[in-house]
């Protein structure tokens, strides 16, 4: 793929302080935040005030090659973005309970953080998880991703906006102009692993979905919330109101309280991560 941007294309870097990670609040547990793909930590930042407002550590990194330029986005890929998020779990290993909340892509590597290390996960809370693109034209080019195809027709794909119904938000919302078309072939790559990796997360889960959502299938959040059997307990919302980005959309409130109100009730002293009956097999790789 060629790393020349178009000259008829004309981006300018994202304002860096907008989309920086961030870390906030003091208490004895910690939430681990994850964006989404393209997305930067500005997304779940409401979420994460809300979470550190309640006495909660919250940290949300960045995910490499996002937040910045187009450009950044060419050297990285979905073992880049896992690797961060697991920097990131690792550094709150100090605290009494870690959750992990993730949106869209953040869902999927969320997700299989608590597969891959159940013991540092105590609960999950997926937000608009990309399970599911939207429409017969994403079905369509996850298909050619799994060809070159796509990468010699249309190298970069541009963004005109981000999906949030809210004007005031939507406004202010940081976009990356472009990114490279090859991207989609991580993240596709990360969709087939978490759905392998559901079966084997074995902790509280809220997976929270908006009915309008024009990005992903809000159906995929209902078929991930079943295969995950292995669960002491799943819980699935549908906000009626709302687009794809839900912590900075019109429920993005309800949100917060919902997904703080399903953290509270898991005491340190319950452990419902214990190795189950298959704990021995091969895990999908990394």
């Amino acid at each position: 793929m060629a790393s020349v941007l178009p000259v008829s294309t004309r981006w300018r870097d994202i304002d860096g302080e907008s989309t920086a990670p961030f870390a906030l609040g003091h208490g004895q547990d910690a939430c681990l935040l994850l964006h989404g793909f393209t997305g930067s930590p500005w997304e779940v930042r409401p979420l994460g005030e809300a979470l550190a407002a309640r006495g909660m550590r919250v940290v949300a990194p960045r995910l490499p090659g996002h937040g910045t330029t187009p450009e950044a986005m060419l050297g990285v890929g979905f073992r880049d973005w896992q690797a961060c998020a697991d920097q990131a779990l690792a550094s709150l290993s100090g605290y009494r309970r870690v959750f992990v909340a993730g949106l869209s892509m953040g869902a999927l590597l969320a997700l299989r953080l608590a597969a891959h290390q159940p013991e540092a996960v105590h609960a999950l809370a997926l937000v608009a998880p990309a399970v599911r693109f939207k429409g017969a034209r994403m079905a369509l080019v996850r298909q050619l991703c799994r060809t070159p195809l796509l990468e010699w027709t249309t190298p970069w794909v541009d963004k005109g906006g981000t999906d949030i119904s809210d004007p005031a938000a939507l406004a202010q919302a940081p976009v990356l102009p472009a990114f490279p078309v090859a991207r989609l072939r991580d993240l596709c790559r990360l969709q087939d692993l978490a759905l392998a990796d559901a079966p084997r997360v074995r902790c509280p889960v809220l997976v929270a979905t908006a009915n309008q959502d024009h990005v992903v299938d809000p159906e995929g959040g209902r078929y991930l919330a079943r295969r995950m059997k292995a669960c002491p307990s799943v819980r699935h919302v549908a906000y009626p109101e709302g687009f794809h980005i839900i912590p900075r959309d019109v429920c993005g409130a309800r949100l917060a309280r919902e997904v703080g109100d399903f953290f509270q009730p898991w005491d340190a002293e319950e452990d419902f991560r214990s190795a189950p009956d298959w704990a021995g097999q091969d895990a999908p790789p990394l």
